[in-house]
């Protein structure tokens, strides 16, 4: 059996659903926004490919400042309105990109976040879940969420492990960029 292993050819960051009017709800939401914009950095830095999501954002507002001033590129922003982001737009895109293995961060985590992580199981991907970069408006649901998505599949890390993973040696051209990246990641 493969054992799965994020390797920055093969790996693709999703964001999902950091919304203006959904995050004030989030249990730990400036830890969750700010773990996750190191994410998108560290993706810039590594010239990884990722998409952020917006789910209904006529409703629940825009993605949220933090993570906007770390995307490198806007037009990797995508609006949904179904719970799941493994929607056409996105599962195209890992296509083009030749992305097998999916970094996810965002929330709910016991909607959105377990939605897409299933969704991307049964279409062959790897999801990888950050963590520390995941999140709900009720912490009750979030140990049983990440706990059905690892039962079905699903690996999880932090951004610290998945940073250093990725990198995988210190001689990476990004390991600087990151490093200085891992000295704020939020507990």
């Amino acid at each position: 059996m493969a054992i799965p292993r994020l390797r920055i050819d093969q790996t693709a960051l999703l964001v999902i659903d950091m919304q203006e009017r959904l995050m004030p709800t989030i249990d730990h939401a400036a830890r969750v926004i700010h773990n996750a914009s190191i994410m998108l950095r560290m993706a810039a830095a590594t010239g990884m490919p990722y998409l952020v999501t917006e789910q209904y954002p006529q409703g629940l507002g825009r993605t949220v400042d933090e993570i906007n001033k770390a995307m490198t590129d806007q037009s990797r922003r995508i609006e949904k309105t179904r719970f799941s982001a493994c929607i056409d737009l996105v599962h195209e895109q890992l296509m083009a990109w030749r992305r097998g293995t999916v970094l996810i961060c965002g929330v709910e985590a016991h909607v959105c976040v377990t939605q897409t992580t299933l969704d991307l199981l049964a279409t062959g991907r790897q999801p990888f879940l950050v963590t520390d970069a995941i999140s709900s408006s009720q912490a009750d649901q979030i140990a049983p969420a990440l706990q059905r998505m690892t039962n079905a599949g699903a690996v999880q890390t932090g951004v610290l492990a998945a940073m250093y993973e990725l990198l995988g040696d210190a001689t990476h051209p990004a390991f600087r960029t990151c490093l200085d990246l891992a000295k704020t990641v939020a507990a």
